[in-house]
């Protein structure tokens, strides 16, 4: 019977050190993610924000920034199901901003200025913002301009950067309000009789023609 005891008590132990074990990890992830997050959000500049793992630091950053800067509305929208938005914030006006963020290195795609402004209506926004680590691409800028979307590159974030760190909150948010680029030859060809073709491709014009026998 003696010898039946001791192993039960091993086995017993061994699971009893194992769940203490996973315990003790578990509170150390749980502590070294809140040090991760509960950063001073003046220490952050743009070095830093290019040293960010992935995107999700750089729209926590974003989305502390927004609260710390006394927006109202703010919060932060679920990643897995966001429709192009990423935070979203009600400026000075009462007007609700929907703001995709991109920590790129390389230049910024059309694709998010296309996101953003398709998710206004989904969150009941008049404005889209996007606020990148890098440039943007020229067709991005040409899509923003005629949709009116806000575009903040890199020199924006870290003109945005340095203003924050010098409590000059007022200048923050005119860079973050101010109106976006706008391009109106667009809308006014629109509201013309006479609709003019845009990149039209023309091999494919002709191809049909000829398939067609015309």
């Amino acid at each position: 019977m003696f010898a039946y005891i001791i192993p039960t008590f091993v086995i017993i132990f061994a699971i009893t050190f194992i769940w203490f074990v996973a315990r003790h990890k578990g509170k150390n992830q749980t502590r070294s993610l809140s040090v991760q997050e509960d950063y001073d959000l003046k220490e952050i500049d743009i070095a830093r924000i290019d040293r960010m793992e992935d995107g999700s630091e750089f729209e926590m950053y974003l989305y502390r920034l927004f609260l710390e800067l006394g927006y109202q509305g703010v919060y932060k929208t679920v990643g897995a199901r966001d429709f192009g938005a990423d935070v979203v914030f009600t400026d000075r006006e009462g007007v609700r901003n929907v703001v995709q963020a991109k920590r790129y290195t390389d230049s910024v795609g059309i694709s998010a200025v296309q996101e953003v402004f398709s998710c206004m209506r989904y969150y009941k926004a008049k404005k889209a913002i996007v606020i990148a680590s890098a440039k943007f691409t020229e067709p991005s800028e040409t899509l923003a301009g005629i949709n009116h979307v806000k575009l903040l590159d890199r020199d924006d974030l870290i003109s945005i950067i340095e203003a924050f760190k010098k409590d000059d909150i007022q200048a923050v948010k005119d860079r973050i309000e101010a109106e976006p680029r706008m391009i109106l030859e667009s809308w006014r060809e629109a509201n013309s009789p006479v609709l003019h073709e845009i990149k039209k491709d023309y091999k494919a014009e002709q191809y049909v023609k000829k398939a067609m026998g015309k």
